[in-house]
């Protein structure tokens, strides 16, 4: 009797939902391991700040045990997981547009740090920091999530021509403005 010999590397197991939710710190400490990379990367193209993509996903583990009693359990919870994220790097982006309208309406000035990608070129990286945020939410979550545009508008509260449209501004404007730099 011949049995198949176990693989060197098991592939990433399935959160165990139900201990998260529970508030089980060794069970959100794998989904951390597990998910916080990717979470960082889209957070980092989102909000186009290291500082403010690190607050997103601490937010995010934050509220996740709470999150996860709207999670259903169909699909990947990857996805869900980086639906979540998206969500709430918009909410943190209104929040820090909000506050620096208030502080430049006092005189003070507010300065982000550039970050750099290190997964896009650094002129690359900073012609897409320089697209409006609308823009640059449908550009990052198309193009480099490969979010169809259905989700792209479900996740924004935008329609699907919407989503269309602001992808085809930003890839026109992205162009320009790589040609300049070029």
């Amino acid at each position: 009797m011949n049995a198949l010999p176990l693989p060197s590397v098991l592939p990433p197991t399935a959160p165990d939902v139900a201990a998260v939710r529970a508030g089980n710190p060794d069970a959100l400490a794998a989904v951390y391991r597990q998910h916080a990379a990717a979470m960082l990367t889209l957070a980092l193209r989102l909000t186009a700040s290291r500082a403010d993509a690190e607050d997103v996903v601490h937010d995010v583990f934050v509220a996740l045990p709470e999150a996860l009693a709207h999670y259903e359990e169909r699909g990947q919870f990857r996805a869900w997981l980086l639906r979540l994220t998206t969500r709430v790097a918009l909410m943190h982006e209104r929040r820090t547009a909000r506050l620096e309208r208030r502080d430049s309406l006092d005189g003070v000035a507010t300065v982000g740090d550039v970050e750099r990608d290190v997964l896009v070129a650094d002129h690359v990286y900073g012609a897409l920091r320089t697209l409006k945020p609308a823009l640059r939410h449908v550009f990052v979550l198309r193009v480099l999530h490969e979010l169809p545009h259905a989700e792209i508008a479900r996740v924004l509260g935008i329609s699907i021509s919407a989503s269309e449209v602001r992808l085809h501004r930003g890839i026109q404007q992205l162009r320009q403005l790589l040609r300049r730099l070029a």
